[in-house]
Protein backbone atom coordinates (compact mmCIF):
# COMPACT_ATOMS: atom_id res chain seq x y z
CA UNK A 1 0.00 0.00 0.00
CA UNK A 2 1.60 3.19 -0.82
CA UNK A 3 1.96 5.95 2.19
CA UNK A 4 0.42 9.30 0.98
CA UNK A 5 1.67 12.79 2.58
CA UNK A 6 -0.44 14.70 4.62
CA UNK A 7 -2.36 16.97 2.02
CA UNK A 8 -1.36 20.46 3.91
CA UNK A 9 1.79 19.99 5.70
CA UNK A 10 3.89 23.11 6.36
CA UNK A 11 2.92 26.65 5.03
CA UNK A 12 4.99 29.18 3.69
CA UNK A 13 4.34 32.33 3.55
CA UNK A 14 4.90 34.34 0.35
CA UNK A 15 4.39 37.97 -1.20
CA UNK A 16 2.97 39.08 -4.27
CA UNK A 17 3.23 41.60 -6.41
CA UNK A 18 0.49 41.42 -9.09
CA UNK A 19 0.86 44.40 -10.95
CA UNK A 20 -1.25 42.98 -13.49
CA UNK A 21 -4.52 44.87 -14.58
CA UNK A 22 -7.11 42.85 -14.31
CA UNK A 23 -9.81 45.27 -15.80
CA UNK A 24 -7.73 45.09 -19.38
CA UNK A 25 -11.16 43.85 -20.98
CA UNK A 26 -12.32 41.14 -22.31
CA UNK A 27 -11.59 40.45 -25.78
CA UNK A 28 -8.07 38.47 -24.82
CA UNK A 29 -10.43 35.63 -23.36
CA UNK A 30 -12.81 35.39 -26.36
CA UNK A 31 -13.62 31.97 -26.84
CA UNK A 32 -13.10 30.77 -30.25
CA UNK A 33 -14.67 27.10 -31.94
CA UNK A 34 -12.44 24.33 -33.23
CA UNK A 35 -11.92 26.19 -36.53
CA UNK A 36 -10.59 28.95 -34.93
CA UNK A 37 -13.40 31.66 -35.30
CA UNK A 38 -15.01 33.67 -32.34
CA UNK A 39 -18.20 32.54 -30.86
CA UNK A 40 -20.69 34.99 -30.67
CA UNK A 41 -23.53 34.93 -28.16
CA UNK A 42 -26.77 34.67 -28.96
CA UNK A 43 -28.44 38.22 -28.81
CA UNK A 44 -31.01 38.93 -25.87
CA UNK A 45 -34.00 40.92 -25.94
CA UNK A 46 -34.04 43.23 -23.48
CA UNK A 47 -36.61 41.16 -21.34
CA UNK A 48 -34.71 37.65 -21.50
CA UNK A 49 -32.15 39.44 -20.42
CA UNK A 50 -33.49 41.05 -17.56
CA UNK A 51 -34.90 37.83 -16.27
CA UNK A 52 -31.28 36.25 -17.03
CA UNK A 53 -29.57 38.85 -14.95
CA UNK A 54 -32.71 38.26 -12.06
CA UNK A 55 -32.05 34.47 -12.07
CA UNK A 56 -28.35 35.39 -11.92
CA UNK A 57 -28.43 37.26 -9.25
CA UNK A 58 -30.87 34.43 -7.00
CA UNK A 59 -28.13 32.35 -7.62
CA UNK A 60 -25.14 34.10 -6.41
CA UNK A 61 -27.18 35.08 -3.20
CA UNK A 62 -28.78 31.51 -2.33
CA UNK A 63 -25.14 30.57 -3.12
CA UNK A 64 -23.18 32.75 -0.62
CA UNK A 65 -25.50 31.98 2.04
CA UNK A 66 -24.72 28.19 0.99
CA UNK A 67 -21.74 27.44 4.30
CA UNK A 68 -19.06 25.51 3.22
CA UNK A 69 -18.57 22.45 5.00
CA UNK A 70 -15.78 22.56 8.00
CA UNK A 71 -15.45 18.68 8.31
CA UNK A 72 -14.59 16.07 6.28
CA UNK A 73 -16.84 13.33 6.20
CA UNK A 74 -14.78 10.39 4.64
CA UNK A 75 -11.98 10.50 2.11
CA UNK A 76 -13.25 9.87 -1.43
CA UNK A 77 -11.40 7.88 -4.30
CA UNK A 78 -11.80 9.28 -7.80
CA UNK A 79 -10.86 9.09 -11.35
CA UNK A 80 -12.22 12.58 -12.48
CA UNK A 81 -12.75 15.92 -11.32
CA UNK A 82 -16.26 15.80 -12.25
CA UNK A 83 -16.74 12.29 -10.34
CA UNK A 84 -15.05 13.60 -7.11
CA UNK A 85 -17.50 16.73 -7.34
CA UNK A 86 -20.89 14.54 -7.85
CA UNK A 87 -19.45 12.37 -4.75
CA UNK A 88 -19.09 15.71 -3.25
CA UNK A 89 -22.66 16.78 -3.44
CA UNK A 90 -23.87 13.54 -2.52
CA UNK A 91 -21.93 13.93 0.46
CA UNK A 92 -22.48 17.21 1.96
CA UNK A 93 -26.02 17.26 0.01
CA UNK A 94 -25.45 20.38 -1.52
CA UNK A 95 -24.91 21.97 -4.69
CA UNK A 96 -21.51 23.42 -6.05
CA UNK A 97 -21.32 26.81 -7.91
CA UNK A 98 -21.76 27.15 -11.84
CA UNK A 99 -18.44 28.33 -12.09
CA UNK A 100 -16.56 25.28 -10.04
CA UNK A 101 -18.63 22.53 -12.15
CA UNK A 102 -17.34 24.38 -15.50
CA UNK A 103 -13.65 24.69 -13.96
CA UNK A 104 -13.34 21.19 -12.76
CA UNK A 105 -14.88 19.97 -16.37
CA UNK A 106 -12.45 22.06 -17.96
CA UNK A 107 -9.59 20.34 -15.59
CA UNK A 108 -10.77 16.60 -16.53
CA UNK A 109 -10.50 17.78 -20.39
CA UNK A 110 -7.24 19.13 -19.88
CA UNK A 111 -6.33 15.81 -18.70
CA UNK A 112 -7.29 14.03 -21.56
CA UNK A 113 -4.74 11.68 -23.30
CA UNK A 114 -2.34 12.50 -20.32
CA UNK A 115 -0.34 9.45 -20.18
CA UNK A 116 -0.26 8.93 -16.09
CA UNK A 117 1.95 5.55 -16.10
CA UNK A 118 -1.53 3.79 -15.35
CA UNK A 119 -2.13 5.66 -12.15
CA UNK A 120 -5.57 7.42 -11.20
CA UNK A 121 -6.79 10.33 -10.90
CA UNK A 122 -6.97 9.66 -7.24
CA UNK A 123 -3.22 8.38 -6.41
CA UNK A 124 -2.00 11.71 -8.23
CA UNK A 125 -3.55 13.97 -5.79
CA UNK A 126 -4.64 13.03 -2.27
CA UNK A 127 -8.40 12.40 -1.74
CA UNK A 128 -7.82 14.80 1.05
CA UNK A 129 -6.27 17.94 -0.64
CA UNK A 130 -8.11 17.41 -3.57
CA UNK A 131 -11.43 17.96 -2.01
CA UNK A 132 -10.11 20.57 0.08
CA UNK A 133 -8.82 22.22 -3.46
CA UNK A 134 -12.55 22.02 -4.75
CA UNK A 135 -14.11 23.79 -1.34
CA UNK A 136 -11.40 26.55 -1.53
CA UNK A 137 -12.56 26.89 -5.22
CA UNK A 138 -16.12 26.39 -4.46
CA UNK A 139 -15.54 29.58 -1.88
CA UNK A 140 -13.91 31.73 -3.93
CA UNK A 141 -16.60 31.27 -6.29
CA UNK A 142 -19.72 31.51 -3.98
CA UNK A 143 -18.30 34.98 -2.15
CA UNK A 144 -16.67 36.33 -5.16
CA UNK A 145 -18.78 35.90 -8.69
CA UNK A 146 -20.31 38.84 -9.67
CA UNK A 147 -24.11 37.77 -10.87
CA UNK A 148 -23.32 40.41 -13.94
CA UNK A 149 -20.65 38.33 -15.05
CA UNK A 150 -22.41 34.95 -14.48
CA UNK A 151 -25.62 36.33 -16.37
CA UNK A 152 -23.11 36.92 -19.25
CA UNK A 153 -21.69 33.99 -19.42
CA UNK A 154 -25.04 32.14 -18.98
CA UNK A 155 -25.88 34.68 -21.97
CA UNK A 156 -23.34 33.12 -23.73
CA UNK A 157 -23.61 29.62 -23.20
CA UNK A 158 -27.37 28.26 -24.26
CA UNK A 159 -26.93 24.92 -22.30
CA UNK A 160 -25.43 26.27 -19.53
CA UNK A 161 -28.41 24.59 -17.08
CA UNK A 162 -25.85 21.34 -17.73
CA UNK A 163 -23.55 22.67 -15.44
CA UNK A 164 -25.92 24.60 -12.52
CA UNK A 165 -26.89 22.29 -10.19
CA UNK A 166 -30.58 22.29 -8.89
CA UNK A 167 -31.00 24.28 -6.20
CA UNK A 168 -34.61 25.82 -6.67
CA UNK A 169 -36.44 23.03 -8.75
CA UNK A 170 -39.39 25.58 -8.95
CA UNK A 171 -36.86 28.36 -10.21
CA UNK A 172 -34.00 26.28 -11.63
CA UNK A 173 -35.68 23.21 -13.73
Amino acid sequence: MMKRAEPFGQVETISSDDSSDSDSGDDKYQKTSGNGAIDKPAKLGTAESDALMRRAKMYEEYMRDIPIPSHRKAVIPFNSWQGLAKSMKQLYGQPLHYLTNVLLKEWDHSNDGVNHDGRLLDEIFHPVRAEAIVWAVEEIHRLTSSHHHLAKLWAEVPLHQAYVDAIHPQTWN
